[in-house]
């Protein structure tokens, strides 16, 4: 069975993971350089309507009908339905050329993360960027969660349509570089250094 899991948004509120990634995330991006941004995977539409009030252009899309109709409650216009299987966008952004993609805390639920960056390289423009956050992991990190016996809470086999792949700086940087990207940039965020929470990494398209 294989049926897309609904993620279960309630509110519009800030999501858990930019509590501790969104300033960093932010600090990434120039109205100047980064003039026609597409978020994909946006939830419950928080970043976008973020990005909005503070003078971006934006746009969202998820496979979450309860996150894209939360996001649609503050601004309509900028939020669709996003079906990863059509490998196409919604026929409402077919038409623009997007210079930036973020995507937060989405690339570790997928099965095809390779085939997710292909999609990606169609809605981008050359030169265009995209900064992917996600769960990360290194040597350190994953030495404390084994010697305190962390693993089963930290990734739980229960949750259904949970993490399904661990990342690491290099691994991702790897995923990047293979699809014609070049990493421009790193930041860990969340906890002390190299027990981060999360990762960001931005990368160009040659």
């Amino acid at each position: 069975m294989s049926d897309y899991q609904d993620y279960g948004y309630h509110t519009s509120q800030i999501t858990h993971n930019l509590k501790y990634t969104q300033h960093a995330l932010l600090n990434m991006l120039d109205k100047s350089k980064n003039t026609m941004i597409l978020d994909l995977g946006c939830g419950n539409g928080y970043l976008v309507n973020y990005l909005l009030s503070q003078g971006f252009n934006a746009y969202g899309t998820d496979a979450s009908e309860e996150g894209i109709t939360i996001a649609r409650q503050q601004t309509p216009d900028r939020f669709f339905l996003q079906d990863l299987s059509t490998n196409e966008l919604p026929a409402d952004l077919q038409q623009y050329n997007f210079d930036t993609i973020l995507s937060t805390e989405v690339i570790e639920h997928l099965y095809d993360p390779e085939g997710f960056i292909e999609f990606c390289k169609k809605a981008l423009r050359p030169g265009a960027e995209i900064i992917i956050t996600t769960p990360y992991h290194g040597y350190l990190k994953n030495l404390i969660l084994s010697i305190f016996n962390k693993w089963d809470s930290h990734l739980s086999p229960l949750w259904l349509g949970g993490h399904i792949k661990l990342w690491s700086a290099k691994t991702l940087g790897k995923l990047l570089t293979s699809a014609g990207f070049t990493v421009t940039q790193f930041v860990g965020c969340g906890r002390v250094p190299y027990l981060w929470k999360s990762m960001i990494v931005k990368a160009r398209l040659n």
